[in-house]
């Protein structure tokens, strides 16, 4: 019998459909030889017999994940920097445009969308909990809090700034389990036609593209359309629109009002419908995803294992969160991959979480080439294959898993 637990939405029956086994904190780089014990939890997850919701089957502590050195900058990429000021811009010519205009956003990591609203001389105000990133938004002159957003926190907000015409958040809703606190205190804050937008990874491209690395730590929940009406409804809001995004392997943008205060969009109806005809948390439908991900994860090690076999040199292209979870659930080690080239400085000269593979910046990617690479960033790929045609042209290969393993 598979394993439940309580939904934290709803409070009804979340039965597992998926376990991943034994993982690390995903972002926890060590340094090397780091006597340290690593905090490890079983990376489960299941769906809720009767709100739908997709949600890890344990919590791991909120403080153990977001801190004061969190290494993800959301500035670090180029597609992404683009993506933000392009949903600032949105905001600035549609929702804000009344008088005296205010944005909240929960979780503004370094601020790449704050900033096009600050200079646009906008109120506005990011909430985030990682101490590291905040303090750069701030340097930029961004208004930063450094907090966990939850009701109280937003009470205080309206308190000390009045209502918000939008409350965004990306990549971050997710990644807290007590979404009952933050929703009333998104309800408090809102004005009476005000929004909450939200993008995250979306379940039907995880099922669709065996993208099981989605699933680690920080993201707690896997939204629908449908999972996501029946959160809102219990919550005094409504789903009014969606939106299909291309960032980071496949994501929605979630739209939610004030009960009542929009009409949803013939865009909702139609995603309904699809997830509906899908059946998409349907036990099988799930069941066949789990087994795919199993088939990937031994196809990948296979294929590493022969091209060592054959003395080829093998690195990894991306040292992100979701790595940790392929190469755990894997056991990906040193002795099957050299070392991991990232850009970020933070986790350069480290090692990865739970496996030890050492982090190297990306100058070491060409000292020399390798004979192929391991793409763990391959939500990037497009951005990265356009920066990496040298390696292309030395004959260098590209192994990638998602949505099965292949060396191109």
């Amino acid at each position: 019998m598979s394993p439940t637990t309580e939904c934290r939405i709803c409070s009804g029956t979340v039965t597992e459909f998926f376990d991943l086994g034994r993982q690390p904190i995903a972002d926890a780089f060590r340094e090397p030889g780091s006597t340290a014990e690593e905090f490890f939890y079983r990376l489960a997850v299941g769906t809720c017999a009767d709100c739908t919701m997709a949600q890890l089957m344990e919590e791991v502590p909120r403080d153990l994940m977001f801190h004061q050195d969190y290494p993800y900058h959301s500035s670090g990429s180029t597609v992404m920097r683009a993506h933000f000021e392009g949903v600032a811009k949105r905001f600035l010519t549609t929702e804000l445009t009344g008088d005296d205009p205010f944005l909240v956003e929960i979780g503004s990591n370094d601020g790449i969308m704050l900033k096009v609203v600050a200079e646009a001389g906008v109120r506005h105000l990011g909430v985030e909990p990682s101490g590291g990133v905040a303090d750069l938004a701030a340097a930029q002159g961004i208004n930063v809090r450094k907090d966990f957003f939850e009701e109280s926190v937003a009470l205080e907000v309206l308190e000390a700034h009045g209502r918000a015409d939008v409350v965004f958040s990306a990549n971050t809703f997710s990644h807290i389990p007590y979404v009952d606190s933050v929703l009333a205190g998104i309800r408090a804050l809102l004005a009476p036609n005000g929004v909450f937008v939200f993008e995250d990874p979306y379940l039907g491209d995880i099922v669709a593209k065996s993208s099981f690395d989605q699933i680690y730590d920080e993201h707690f929940y896997f939204f629908t359309a449908r999972s996501v009406k029946n959160m809102a409804a219990a919550s005094g809001l409504e789903l009014v629109d969606v939106e299909r995004l291309p960032t980071h392997g496949g994501e929605i943008r979630y739209t939610l009002a004030l009960s009542g205060a929009r009409t949803p969009s013939a865009a909702v109806r139609e995603l309904l419908a699809e997830e509906d005809a899908r059946g998409l948390t349907d036990a099988a439908v799930l069941e066949g995803f789990a087994a795919s991900v199993a088939r990937n994860r031994d196809d990948l090690v296979a294929e590493l294992r022969r091209l060592k076999a054959e003395g080829k040199r093998v690195v990894g292209y991306g040292a992100t969160a979701k790595s940790a979870t392929v190469l755990n659930y894997a056991g990906i080690g040193p002795d099957l991959l050299e070392f991991i080239c990232d850009s970020t400085p933070a986790k350069q000269g480290r090692v990865t979480p739970g496996t030890h593979i050492p982090v190297r910046p990306p100058e070491a990617f060409s000292s020399p080439y390798p004979d192929c690479a391991l793409l763990l960033a391959w939500n990037h790929a497009d951005e990265i294959m356009a920066k990496e045609t040298a390696y292309r042209d030395a004959g260098g290969t590209w192994l990638t898993y998602v949505p099965e393993v292949r060396i191109s």
